[in-house]
């Protein structure tokens, strides 16, 4: 009896894993804020240091529109009219260090771009650097936005850099999510099951 309590305590510990790792939030993010053209496109809702409203001004332990969970619908022209849209624009390479209070493992970094195929100067970046590694970015047919995924990170700690290299004058982004590597749940079926032939040999046994 005491085995197959073991099993289901692991299969609760396992399952409870599973779920909260996929997708770790940061504790807070530290950049400069984004620039102005036809509207501002500043971080407004951010909730740290610096100034919202200013150009390039360093933001630093808050957290705002870039994970919220508000991911941009349309091109900049339309969801930025008239200003506080879902984007944060900026006409440099900007460097965003998100912090996680604990050490995390990230395996994969998906962050949404817009990609007004030019116009404006807007355009999809040609890379992001994850940390120093640099991940190309495939510009795609069309002008809508699109998420961009960059897999195998292989991060573990508390501080993950990452930069936006532009291809035109700007670059905007609505939203970056992070998520684990974790098992699949054949993975866990198959070690619970391998405990439970440990808890049948072992009862035979005696």
């Amino acid at each position: 009896m005491k085995y197959v309590r073991l099993c289901a305590a692991i299969a609760a510990c396992c399952a409870s894993t599973l779920a909260a790792a996929a997708t770790p939030l940061p504790d807070s993010y530290d950049m400069l804020n984004g620039n102005t053209g036809s509207y501002h496109y500043w971080d407004d809702t951010y909730s740290g240091a610096g100034c919202t409203s200013c150009d390039n001004a360093s933001l630093s332990g808050g957290l705002g529109q870039l994970t919220d969970g508000i991911v941009a619908s349309d091109n900049w022209y339309v969801t930025e009219v008239p200003n506080n849209g879902p984007y944060v624009g900026w006409t440099l390479d900007p460097t965003i260090k998100f912090h996680f209070n604990a050490s995390t493992s990230v395996d994969t970094v998906k962050i949404h771009f817009d990609d007004a195929d030019g116009y404006g100067g807007v355009s999809a970046p040609s890379a992001v650097i994850i940390n120093g590694n640099t991940y190309a970015v495939t510009d795609p047919a069309g002008y809508a936005p699109f998420w961009f995924t960059a897999s195998g990170v292989g991060f573990i700690g508390n501080d993950l850099n990452v930069t936006f290299v532009r291809n035109n004058s700007w670059v905007f982004a609505s939203e970056v999510q992070f998520a684990n590597a974790v098992p699949e749940p054949e993975t866990y079926a198959l070690m619970l099951a391998g405990i439970a032939l440990i808890g049948v040999a072992s009862r035979r046994r005696r």
